[in-house]
C-alpha cells in the first residue's frame, strides 16, 4: 500500500519535463504540417494529442503497479513481445519498404517498439537473478545475449537498424552499470571494435547509401544526401532566435523530409533557432539527471537495473536523433522521444517515464 511518505517521493519534475516534451511536439508537428494540401496529414497533431492522452494512462498504469509483480512477469513477456515479433514477420502490415506493424483494425501497432521496455524487464531480471559479489563473467553473460540475439535479429530484418541498435544500447548500458571483470570488458570494448567495419557487409544498399550520404552529403545533393542537406539548412537557417513560430520556411515549401517525425527537431530548430535548441537540450538533460537521480536512491537492484536500461534508451534516442539532424551520424529512423509523430513509440517513451516514476516513489516489493 502506498502511504504519504511514499507519494512525498514522486518525481513531479520528471512527470513535469515529459508533458512540456510532449506539448513542443505537438506544436512542431502542427507547424511541420500546418500548409499541407491533405487533411489528415493537417491534422496530425490532433492525433498526437489523442496519442498523448492514451499514453498518459499506460504512464498511470505502469507509475502505479507493483514492479516485484512486473520482475515475476519478465519471462511472460518476453514470451509475448517475441511471439509479436514473430506474428509482424508473417502478418505484419509493410510500409515504407519495412514490415513493422501489426494492424489492429483502426490503428497500426509496432512491436518492436514495446519490446524495448520488454527487453529492459527481462534483462533486469536475469542480471538481479545473478546474485554474486564478483564481477560477473564471461559465463554470466551468455543468458543476457541470448536474451538479446532474438529480438535483435527479428526486428534487424523486417528491416528495422534503428530499433535493432537500441536493443544493444539497453545491454552495452546495463553491463556497463553491474560489475563485470575488468579483462572481459576490456575485450568486449575491443571485439565490438574490430567486428563494427564488417557490419559494412551485412548492410542493405539503402543503408550503404545513407552512410556515404553522411560522409560526403553534396556528392548526391538530390539523392542519398538529401537528407541531410535539407536538415542542416533548416537548422542553420533558424540562426540564433531562429524565424518565429510557425514561421520555418523548409518545412512548409516541404524541402524537409520526414518532418513531423525523423526530423522534428530541424522543424523546431528552424523556427526557435540555437537559443531554443539549448532549452530542448538542456530539458533533455534534465530528464537524464532524475533517471541518475532515480538509480541513485533506488532501493531494488531490479528496480535500479529497470531504470538504468530505460534511461539508456531515452537518452540514446535523443542523442542519435539531434545528431542524426545534424548530419553526424547515419539516418536509421530514430524518433525523438516524446516529439516526434506516431503513437507505438509515444506510448513507449510515456510507459518508461511511468516505470521511473514507480521506482521514485520508492515503494518496497511484496514478500
Amino acid at each position: 500500500m502506498l502511504t504519504n511518505r511514499h507519494w512525498k517521493r514522486f518525481d513531479r519534475t520528471l512527470l513535469g519535463l515529459t508533458l512540456t516534451l510532449s506539448m513542443i511536439g505537438v506544436v512542431a508537428i502542427y507547424s511541420a504540417n500546418m500548409q499541407s494540401d491533405l487533411i489528415f496529414v493537417r491534422e496530425l497533431y490532433i492525433k498526437q494529442v489523442y496519442w498523448i492522452l492514451i499514453s498518459i494512462v499506460a504512464m498511470s498504469f505502469a507509475a502505479t503497479i507493483d514492479y516485484a509483480f512486473i520482475e515475476r512477469m519478465a519471462f511472460p513477456l518476453y514470451i509475448l513481445g517475441v511471439g509479436l515479433l514473430i506474428l509482424v514477420t508473417f502478418i505484419g502490415k509493410v510500409g515504407g519498404g519495412s514490415q513493422r506493424w501489426l494492424s489492429l483494425g483502426w490503428i497500426d501497432f509496432q512491436p518492436s517498439e514495446i519490446m524495448k521496455v520488454i527487453l529492459v524487464i527481462i534483462l533486469a531480471r536475469v542480471f538481479n537473478d545473478i546474485k554474486k559479489r564478483d564481477p560477473i563473467n564471461a559465463f554470466d553473460l551468455i543468458r543476457p545475449i541470448g536474451f538479446l540475439v532474438v529480438p535483435f535479429f527479428l526486428v534487424a530484418q523486417q528491416p528495422d537498424l534503428g530499433t535493432a541498435i537500441i536493443y544493444v544500447v539497453i545491454f552495452i548500458g546495463l553491463v556497463g552499470f553491474v560489475r563485470v571483470q575488468t579483462k572481459l570488458m576490456s575485450f568486449l570494448s575491443i571485439f565490438l571494435l574490430a567486428v563494427t567495419p564488417l557490419t559494412w557487409f551485412l548492410l542493405k544498399p539503402y543503408q550503404k547509401d545513407r552512410i556515404i550520404g553522411l560522409l560526403n552529403p553534396e556528392e548526391d545533393p538530390m539523392g542519398r544526401g538529401y537528407h541531410i542537406i535539407q536538415s542542416k539548412i533548416a537548422i542553420g537557417s533558424g540562426g540564433m532566435w531562429g524565424k518565429g513560430i510557425f514561421e520555418g520556411t523548409q518545412s512548409k515549401l516541404n524541402f524537409l523530409p520526414a518532418k513531423h517525425t525523423d526530423f522534428i527537431f530541424s522543424v523546431y530548430a528552424e523556427e526557435v533557432g540555437f537559443i531554443g535548441a539549448i532549452v530542448l537540450i538542456s530539458l533533455f538533460c534534465s530528464m537524464a539527471l532524475r533517471f541518475q537521480n532515480i538509480i541513485k536512491y533506488s532501493e531494488d537492484k531490479f528496480a535500479c537495473l529497470v531504470v538504468v536500461g530505460l534511461g539508456a534508451m531515452i537518452i540514446f534516442n535523443f542523442v542519435y536523433n539531434i545528431g542524426m539532424a545534424l548530419g553526424l551520424l547515419p539516418i536509421v529512423g530514430i524518433p525523438l522521444p516524446f516529439m516526434s509523430y506516431g503513437g507505438s513509440a509515444l506510448i513507449t517513451n510515456f510507459i518508461c517515464i511511468g516505470l521511473a516514476i514507480n521506482v521514485s516513489i520508492g515503494r518496497k516489493r511484496l514478500v
